[in-house]
């Protein structure tokens, strides 16, 4: 048996998808979104049911009302992970049960990606889940155990999320809601709108994009736009793991991904540091005086 070593040429040739999470406060209009995807090949993952705003939108969609039904809808679409246990969410025995009350899983191969609205709602539903299971309960007591709810959640959601950015040949997108709060400096902070710390937190490092669509507002009237890099002046949550993406794009998220997978530029261009220009009247400020 040689080392399973893949090579250059494999891992380029490999279909991989696009993993990604668009915020915005709510009635932005990212469920509108779906009118830039092709609907023939996009999956809707309906879990707010609030599809008034796509009416006469003509692709398919999935409606899972509990979070057991999410796991499911997970693993029959990503697959299993031989890494685990039978007894585990995601694992081959819990594949194997889902596509024995689902059917064939190349029914989904027609899709090239899945849209989930909302990851707020999903993380509500893993939540209440939780509060039911042993863990979120005392052992001295028997009483709830707040620290053990957030604790199940959090392990709940990141495994989830996990699951679906494996799925390598499709694209992932999750919208969720943005909330604005004031920090102790009565500054403005943006944070996701998710149940419990630890989602939020990891979200960016497992998907590949995580873009604000905001109401931006130039010398004209306000427009709508995706904010997708880090460094950005309003201070949204974004990245860019293509190093493709503008500061401010387009919200068409049928055109975003066409432009995450053009051709990327040569390495030393996207890495190379540019130093801002320098200011002359903080170099004097900074000189000693003599």
């Amino acid at each position: 048996m040689s080392l399973p070593i893949i090579s250059a040429d494999q891992r380029l040739a490999e279909p991989r998808g696009i993993k990604g999470c668009i915020f915005g406060k709510s009635g932005i209009g990212k469920t509108s979104l779906l009118w830039t995807l092709n609907a023939s090949t996009t999956l809707f993952m309906d879990l707010e049911a609030g599809d008034l705003a796509i009416e006469g939108w003509e692709g398919d969609s999935i409606r899972p009302r509990t979070w057991t039904e999410c796991r499911d809808f997970a693993v029959f679409i990503g697959g299993p992970n031989p890494a685990l246990r039978d007894e585990q969410p995601y694992s081959p025995a819990h594949y194997k049960a889902v596509c024995d009350r689902f059917g064939d899983p190349a029914a989904l191969d027609r899709y090239d990606t899945i849209f989930v609205d909302s990851i707020t709602v999903a993380g509500r539903l893993c939540f209440g889940w939780c509060k039911g299971q042993p863990e979120a309960l005392s052992e001295k007591t028997g009483k709830p155990d707040v620290r053990g709810t957030y604790g199940l959640h959090g392990r709940e959601m990141i495994g989830w999320l996990t699951h679906l950015q494996h799925t390598r040949a499709k694209n992932v997108w999750f919208v969720g809601i943005l909330d604005e709060k004031l920090d102790d400096f009565n500054r403005k902070v943006f944070q996701p709108q998710i149940d419990g710390s630890k989602t939020g937190l990891e979200l960016p490092g497992i998907v590949d994009e995580v873009i604000t669509m905001a109401e931006l507002k130039a010398e004209g009237d306000p427009y709508r736009a995706f904010v997708c890099q880090t460094i950005n002046p309003w201070g949204f949550p974004a990245k860019d793991r293509s190093g493709r993406l503008d500061q401010v794009e387009e919200p068409h998220l049928g055109r975003l991904m066409t432009k995450i997978r053009a051709p990327v530029a040569p390495a030393p261009k996207r890495l190379t540091y540019t130093p801002p220009p320098a200011d002359p009247a903080a170099d004097a400020q900074s000189q000693p005086q003599s």
